[in-house]
């Protein structure tokens, strides 16, 4: 195992859904940590902040000053206005353009797994295009391709337990029988710290996903029986992403712009074709049940880390 005491990692998005587990999990392996935030964050003591946005390049060089690995876990989907791709696309340009002049050596990003065809989802399409920009960079690039990510405070958990637990009957479009490869957000967590200090995963693209391969309506059928509840689910052809995306919007605490953003998704695979990061990182992956539970009981704890 290779770690690094003296060497700051910086983590971007720190004050994410998966940025303060990270940084978190950071800090227990030894590791200095320092966090690009836009504005001052409650992030553990121990950790250096500094106020940087990828949207301001004359912010950058000083989030950069000294840093030879970052992780960039930015993503502008329902945090702003406009055009969250076009942001993103930016975003990632600015990085590349400071990243290269402050001598980065290596990044680590977490994208969305999906099929590479013209048939993407806006969001997943998103991802992709800023795994390819970073990719242009001096630096070394290892691209994460996460499946849907089960956790408390993850979009795709609060909006299967929301739908859960205020329809019991469901009218649905295809997307249901759509098959995916949900991944505990623990092992996420896991596979990046990992990626650290495993020199073999620089500049690599790996799939990540958990133990199972499941549709959503499965997903949504489980999840229901450890809440102890009954679902019915009624796939009808007639009903398209964006409406379902409306009645999302209605009885969960997603942002619309989000539900659209994954709903649309919904249609693609999201299963891994490539199982070479098990060999690499060959954690123990945590069953979808448990993963479940161990959201629950996180939330019913009041959601602390």
């Amino acid at each position: 195992m290779i770690r690094q005491e003296q060497t700051t990692i910086l983590v971007t998005g720190a004050n994410g859904f998966i940025g303060r587990r990270l940084v978190k999990e950071l800090l227990q392996r030894g590791y200095r940590v320092r966090c690009m935030v836009r504005r001052p964050s409650d992030l553990p003591a121990e950790v250096e902040q500094i106020q940087a946005d990828l949207l301001q390049p004359d912010s950058l060089p000083a989030a950069l000053n000294g840093i030879d690995t970052v992780y960039y876990l930015v993503h502008s989907m329902g945090q702003s206005k406009g055009d969250f791709a076009e942001q993103d696309r930016l975003a990632a340009r600015n990085f590349v353009a400071s990243a290269d002049l402050a001598g980065v050596k290596r990044v680590i990003y977490l994208g969305g797994l999906g099929e590479t065809g013209d048939n993407l989802s806006h969001h997943l399409a998103s991802r992709l295009e800023v795994a390819h920009i970073l990719q242009t960079g001096c630096f070394s690039t290892t691209f994460l391709r996460a499946a849907v990510i089960i956790g408390f405070g993850g979009s795709s958990y609060e909006m299967v337990h929301s739908l859960v637990k205020r329809l019991p009957v469901m009218i649905t479009p295809r997307w249901v029988s759509t098959r995916n490869q949900p991944i505990a957000v623990a092992d996420v967590i896991a596979y990046l710290a990992g990626c650290l200090e495993e020199p073999k995963t620089a500049g690599g693209t790996f799939d990540i996903g958990g133990p199972e391969i499941m549709t959503y309506k499965e997903m949504m059928e489980r999840f229901a029986v450890l809440e102890g509840k009954r679902l019915w689910i009624i796939p009808v052809p007639v009903l398209t992403p964006k409406l379902s995306s409306y009645w999302v919007g209605l009885v969960t605490p997603v942002k619309p712009a989000i539900a659209i953003a994954l709903i649309e998704g919904l249609k693609n695979e999201v299963i891994c074709r490539d199982t070479r990061i098990r060999e690499l990182l060959p954690i123990r992956l945590t069953p979808y049940d448990d993963a479940i539970r161990t959201a629950l009981a996180e939330q019913h704890a009041g959601g602390s880390l």
